[in-house]
Order: C-alpha cells, then sequence, then structure tokens
C-alpha cells in the first residue's frame, strides 16, 4: 500500500460560491510523486467525511472528477462511498486508489468505524491519498484536534480516537491556519495541542506539505513541525524532505 497524507491537496476551488475544479497542489512536488505511483485510468473511490451531505459530496466528487486528469492523472471511475451506499466498502479492492476527503474529524471516524473500513483495509495493495480530516483518521491513535465551538471546553470530547491504522502519525493539518486562531477563547496550537502533546508526539503540516508512505517507510515533504513534549519544532523546510523514523 502506497498512502499520501495531505494538508491540502488542491483539485477544488470556490468562484461566486459554486465549487469546480482546478489543478491539484504541485508545491513539494506532490503531484509528480502521485504520478509515480498512478495507473493509467485508475478507478477511484472517495470516502466522505460528511455521509449525510448528499450535495456537497456530489459537488467534491464532480470537481475531483476533472481536477485528476486536468493534473494529468487518468481515471475510468470516480465514485461515492457515503451515507447512500456503505455497502461499497466491500468492493474497495476494486479501486487503485481510495481518496479520504476533509471535514469534521470525529464525524468521518464514526462513519469509517460503521462500515468497517478499517477491517476492509487490511489487504489493500492500492493507493490511498487523504486530505486534512482523512489524513488524521488514517492514524492508529487519530489525535481530534477540537476545531469547532464548545469542542476546546468540553470535558467529555474525545480528543484521542482509533483511527484506521495506517500511520502511527498523529498528525496537525494546515498548521500555518491553526496557529493564528483561538477557540473558546484559547490558542489552538499554544493552549491545546501543545499541552496536549506531553508524553506524545504530533507532526504538524502546512499546506502542501504532506506525508509519503510506501511500504511503511515514510517521508515527510514541506514545510512540517514536529510538537513533542510541549515543544514545537521544525522538522522541514520547503522543497525539502525528511525520512521519519520507523516507529514500533
Amino acid at each position: 500500500m502506497v498512502i499520501f497524507l495531505t494538508s491540502d491537496i488542491g483539485g477544488t476551488k470556490k468562484v461566486n460560491e459554486q465549487r469546480i475544479p482546478d489543478y491539484l497542489n504541485t508545491k513539494n512536488g506532490m503531484t509528480e510523486q502521485i504520478k509515480k505511483y498512478w495507473k493509467k485510468d485508475s478507478k477511484v473511490l472517495f470516502f466522505s467525511a460528511f455521509p449525510d451531505d448528499i450535495k456537497e459530496n456530489d459537488n467534491h466528487a464532480a470537481a475531483f472528477k476533472e481536477a485528476f486528469p486536468m493534473s494529468g492523472l487518468s481515471i475510468s471511475a470516480f465514485d461515492i462511498c457515503d451515507s447512500r451506499n456503505e455497502d461499497i466498502v466491500c468492493r474497495i479492492k476494486d479501486y487503485d486508489v481510495l481518496f479520504f476527503g476533509g471535514g469534521h474529524v470525529p464525524t468521518q471516524n464514526a462513519f469509517f468505524k460503521k462500515i468497517g473500513l478499517k477491517q476492509a483495509l487490511s489487504d489493500y495493495e492500492g493507493i490511498v491519498m487523504a486530505l486534512s480530516a482523512g489524513s488524521m483518521n488514517c492514524a492508529e491513535t487519530v489525535y481530534a484536534l477540537p476545531e469547532l465551538e464548545g469542542e476546546g471546553k468540553d470535558a467529555g470530547y474525545q480528543r484521542f480516537i482509533e483511527g484506521l491504522g495506517l500511520t502511527k502519525c498523529m498528525i496537525i493539518p494546515h498548521f500555518q491556519w491553526f496557529g493564528e486562531i483561538k477557540l473558546d477563547g484559547m490558542k489552538v496550537i499554544e493552549e491545546i495541542a501543545v499541552p496536549d502533546s506531553l508524553g506524545r508526539e504530533f507532526i504538524a503540516l502546512t499546506d502542501g506539505s504532506f506525508i509519503l508512505s510506501d511500504n511503511g517507510k515514510e517521508r515527510v515533504y514541506g514545510e512540517a513541525y514536529r510538537i513533542k513534549d510541549g515543544k514545537v519544532l521544525k522538522l522541514c523546510g520547503e522543497n525539502e524532505s525528511v525520512l521519519l523514523p520507523a516507529r514500533r
């Protein structure tokens, strides 16, 4: 299995409130790396983070269906897995690429558990591409960084939940954005993520950065940070890459 864990993969943009196709992100060689593994006329299955938002899922799918060929990645099919057809998860081996979308981490996580995606992935050998929340939910243990009002101060909100087990990296995407905002009166990185990192390690990706996992070897490309034991350290810079140590 080859896995791309991204913060922002590109592929869509909004113009006059309409979602339209766009080129995939080319920063740090992302698209070129994807091309190395992409099969001609690949079949793609898109997993939504909002399984009941049918209209938005269809809009995303329509945009990405054009975005991949625009970026030189030919496809023969682009299907959706949401609340309309949960049983399609039993046929993931029919697809060359599984694409996990972005959105609300706990909502997507619950959907993945409901359809038994982790079990279905046990012998999958294709490409997994994940965006934002999708990347976060690929972890063995997911760090569900609070992002909605009330989640930061809710003592019952679960910040650490079981994920798909495709990586041990607990990812924080959109680091350049999260580093600038407050939630429930707290700075998201300084006052939520950093204290939560005591005894743990998070990998924070800026948009355009990504982790490529090939047969268990993980390399981070582009600007990224390690948040560990209450400290934030730069891990990698733009147009650079670093091999992550093997983790047991």
